[in-house]
């Protein structure tokens, strides 16, 4: 799928462009926790919107085993670890479960990131660096199993970031 500049968009992950090489520019985009239900919402969003995902609805079930964690819950297995939205004008929803066995509790106030996709390491690492100054580091910028550079945090105002670099080195 090609946005309106013909930039081409895909998705398997959160790393959306890692497995899509051609698709080099920096985005932003809203992702959404749902407590159970990302698959409904999802459907429902779509048919709102009239567009089709970038890609397929990624289970939890495809994750590889964390090493150091309990094994995934069978009730788990089917829930929603990545999807991807078009919306209008290039914007981007993304959605997943957000399972209470693996420590998540959905809230109002915690349902939200706002998701940054800079083109290189050194913007992740600036980007990262300077909205978390004064937050709370959720997780840290570190590789990812799904191929990217991954970190997440709070600001110092309660907003929720995740900044997710496809970029190599």
């Amino acid at each position: 799928m090609a946005d309106a500049a013909g930039v081409i968009i895909g998705s398997v992950c959160p790393a959306a462009r890692v497995f899509n090489p051609e698709a080099t520019m920096a985005r932003v985009s809203t992702y959404l926790n749902f407590p159970r239900c990302t698959e409904e919402a999802l459907l429902f969003y779509r048919s709102v919107f009239g567009t089709e995902f970038n890609g397929p609805m990624h289970r939890f079930g495809e994750m590889p085993p964390c090493e150091g964690q309990p094994p995934l819950a069978e009730a788990d297995r089917q829930l929603v670890m990545h999807v991807e939205l078009p919306t209008l004008g290039g914007h981007v929803l993304m959605g997943t479960d957000a399972p209470e066995s693996m420590g998540f509790a959905v809230k109002p106030g915690n349902q939200v990131h706002i998701n940054l996709e800079p083109d290189t390491r050194t913007e992740a690492d600036r980007l990262f660096n300077g909205l978390s100054a004064g937050g709370v580091v959720e997780m840290a910028m570190q590789d990812m199993f799904w191929g990217a550079y991954f970190g997440s945090f709070t600001d110092r105002y309660g907003v929720r970031w995740m900044v997710n670099c496809g970029a190599a080195g």
